[in-house]
């Protein structure tokens, strides 16, 4: 007969497989996030409060907080997706590319299109015959919000509910109730970790895109956009910089091979502050070094693709954290 404990971690070795396979990661991490605001921010209220007064001012927080962290990902989406978002930066990546075809030999250049006008023709007769499914990603989308309100009322919910009393809860519940608060100690850790390294990234990359280069006389086109795809991939973590790294390479590389090769010495000299930086405060709080959160991204989109290797960093801290409390590491 299994243990409760046993059982919990039965029933967590179960649920990590499920978000992933249903595509309801950014519900559980969005509710994570209001779960650890809320809580942080619950703990700086007075101790003289009365229990009502506790409670009205824990609603407040969590109904602050969900606000916020909404407001953020929706801005965050309507960037992405709104004018000088994505999109347009995706085409001036497509001519940049039309750029360097130029330098191409013969047989290399014939397999690229003749010109940005025909790239973009393709684009089109390609978004026409799949017209379906980008509809149905329209709907995944506005599922996906969806999900992702839920998971943050949950999280707001299960963070007041953690300031009650624990001790009654039948013998299952309390043991799920300790895999769930190692699994929002990893994401604290991880996820709000990686979060600094990459505001402190995306701070140095905005330096010198908005104001070293143009101290010089060059200004790159779609800042606003490089910038913002600096942070949001950033908070993935190694793999995250490589994507934005190589976007501004390839656009300062589309200006001139000087400019490219300029973006591409800062670029290094950032990356290896950040690999430091990253192995002191991600690694430092995890205990992980970097080839090990690697090895983890690696084995998790293998099996899951890009949703385990986002998931990867949490849920390696969360299993170290789990060992570490049993003495086995």
């Amino acid at each position: 007969m299994p243990t409760p404990m046993m059982m919990s971690y039965i029933l967590t070795a179960c649920a990590i497989p499920l978000v992933l396979h249903y595509h309801l990661l950014p519900a559980v991490f969005a509710g994570l996030a209001v779960h650890v605001l809320t809580i942080k921010l619950a703990r700086k209220l007075p101790s003289h409060l009365s229990r009502n007064a506790q409670v009205v001012a824990l609603a407040l927080i969590m109904a602050s907080v969900i606000s916020v962290v909404f407001g953020v990902i929706f801005a965050i989406w309507s960037l992405l997706h709104g004018q000088n978002g994505m999109a347009d930066l995706l085409l001036a990546v497509a001519e940049t590319l039309e750029k360097i075809k130029r330098t191409l030999p013969s047989d290399l250049a014939a397999t690229m299109p003749e010109s940005i006008n025909e790239l973009r023709d393709q684009l089109g007769l390609i978004l026409h015959e799949n017209s379906h499914r980008i509809s149905a990603a329209g709907m995944a989308g506005i599922k996906t919000f969806a999900h992702i309100l839920f998971g943050m009322i949950i999280g707001g919910m299960t963070a007041v509910h953690h300031f009650g009393d624990t001790g009654a809860w039948p013998p299952l519940t309390s043991e799920l109730h300790s895999r769930a608060k190692a699994l929002t100690g990893a994401f604290d850790k991880v996820v709000f970790a990686q979060i600094k390294i990459s505001a402190l990234n995306t701070a140095l990359t905005a330096v010198y895109l908005l104001v070293l280069l143009p101290l010089f006389g060059v200004h790159i086109p779609l800042v606003s956009a490089l910038v913002l795809l600096t942070f949001v991939a950033g908070i993935i973590p190694v793999i995250g910089n490589l994507v934005s790294n190589f976007a501004i390479v390839l656009i300062s590389l589309g200006m001139s091979p000087g400019i490219g090769a300029a973006s591409l010495v800062f670029l290094i000299v950032i990356h290896k502050l950040e690999y430091f930086t990253n192995a002191r405060i991600v690694g430092g709080e995890v205990h992980a070094r970097a080839w090990e959160l690697l090895c983890a991204m690696l084995f998790m989109e293998a099996i899951f693709g890009m949703a385990g290797m986002i998931a990867a960093p949490v849920v390696y801290g969360w299993i170290k954290a789990e060992l570490s409390a049993n003495e086995m590491i």
